[in-house]
């Protein structure tokens, strides 16, 4: 057998390599730009594990809330009268109390000398005043036994001056001896006068020289009363009606004038005193209607008074109960709030996002019928406690992530799943 030559096999083969190799090239090539072309896988997140709500529009009511405690309207603090030590405590918080319940004792030596010393100063003043009445009665009637002796004195020279004269008419005395008569009769009834102006004046002077021992003895019953009250001020006493809410001080304390003793509260008259965020404090008025949540039902009431600063970030509001209040409702119980600011009639709103203030633009990420959510810009309007107003960005019926999202800030889109 003869082997033939085909010198045109080796052409062809390297055609066809040069063909498959041009052919693998382009598919590469075109497999490498449709991957190029291909959006990156976008990241998994559990529904579980996120807030998603609805887009909708209608009535939007605009409300604050905060937390506080329950505060008695009518509160008293019970302060010592005098310096003490506490020597027995009868009471204890929660006990009911009367004006005249003895809450605790406190004792003082030193006070009880004090209501003696007191009380034999008021008899020493009390003896003064007595023995300056008596001399000023005394000098009024001697005063008044010189004007009587005046008067007489003067009457009888008249009476000796006038028989003096009928004599003289007849001529048997002489004319110097009826003028010496004439002038000891003016004499004795200038005098006279002298004395009942003395009198007059004793008398008017009487008021003002009584008044000297008896303001002193004024001032020292004033002291024994104040003593005494000192010294009854050592039984303390609630002096309302109420409930012993607190008592400020322990067994065998000292204590000073002016030191709280106990508190006592009307319990049955209380106030929510809720503490509001300062960034949303600032649209609450006067008179606007608020809910109060005690845990063991709710309560109406309204804005009474707002603190005129901040203090730690929020703003301490009043508010005055309307409704009745519910079994368990006590001083300093721990309440929820929420203040009505104002009701809006047709508004586009969502839920309130994690993050975002009135005004503001935000990110949110949009869900879309394949399941995936996407990142859009939305613009914030008026907030409210558990919603606010969507100015731009969204529609009704849209659903949107409202939790927060920090995590996945490098992507614009995710598979909620």
């Amino acid at each position: 057998m003869v082997d033939i030559a085909r010198p045109d096999l080796p052409v062809a083969r390297r055609r066809r390599r040069m063909i498959f190799g041009a052919v693998a090239v382009s598919a590469l090539a075109a497999v490498s730009f449709g991957v190029s072309r291909l959006q990156p896988a976008a990241p998994v997140v559990e529904r579980a594990s996120v807030w998603i709500d609805t887009v909708k529009r209608g009535p939007f009511v605009r409300e604050v809330r905060g937390t506080g405690t329950l505060v008695p309207e009518d509160l008293r603090w019970i302060p010592a009268i005098a310096e003490g030590r506490v020597e027995r405590i009868r009471l204890f918080p929660g006990a009911a109390v009367t004006p005249d319940t003895v809450i605790l004792e406190l004792g003082n030596p030193a006070l009880e000398q004090a209501v003696r010393d007191a009380a034999l100063q008021v008899r020493a003043a009390e003896a003064q005043l007595a023995t300056r009445r008596t001399e000023l009665e005394t000098a009024l009637l001697a005063a008044q036994a010189a004007l009587a002796q005046a008067d007489s004195d003067a009457r009888e020279a008249q009476l000796d001056a006038d028989a003096e004269a009928q004599l003289h008419a007849k001529g048997l005395t002489s004319a110097i001896a009826l003028r010496t008569k004439r002038t000891r009769a003016e004499n004795l009834a200038a005098r006279a006068t002298l004395e009942r102006d003395r009198l007059a004046r004793q008398q008017a002077s009487l008021p003002s020289q009584r008044a000297i021992p008896e303001a002193e003895v004024d001032r020292q019953r004033a002291a024994l009363g104040q003593t005494q009250a000192q010294r009854e001020g050592l039984q303390v006493r609630a002096g309302v009606v109420g409930v012993l809410q607190q008592v400020a001080v322990e067994l065998g304390a000292r204590v000073g004038p002016g030191t709280n003793l106990a508190r006592v509260v009307d319990p049955t008259r209380l106030k929510a005193e809720l503490k509001i965020p300062e960034t949303q404090a600032k649209d609450v008025q006067l008179g606007q209607r608020a809910t109060i949540d005690t845990r063991a039902g709710l309560v109406a009431g309204r804005v009474a008074r707002m603190d005129p600063a901040a203090t730690g970030g929020t703003v301490t509001v009043d508010i005055v109960l309307e409704g009745a209040l519910p079994k368990g409702a006590r001083p300093d119980l721990t309440i929820d709030g929420t203040i009505e600011l104002e009701r809006l009639a047709d508004v586009v709103f969502v839920g309130r996002p994690a993050v975002g203030e009135d005004g503001a633009t935000i990110q949110l990420f949009r869900l879309d019928a394949t399941g995936h959510a996407r990142r859009v810009a939305v613009t914030l309007g008026r907030m409210s406690a558990s919603a606010v107003e969507v100015r731009a960005g969204l529609q009704p019926g849209d659903q949107v992530v409202l939790s927060d999202m920090a995590q996945w800030d490098d992507v614009d889109r995710v598979r909620i799943k």
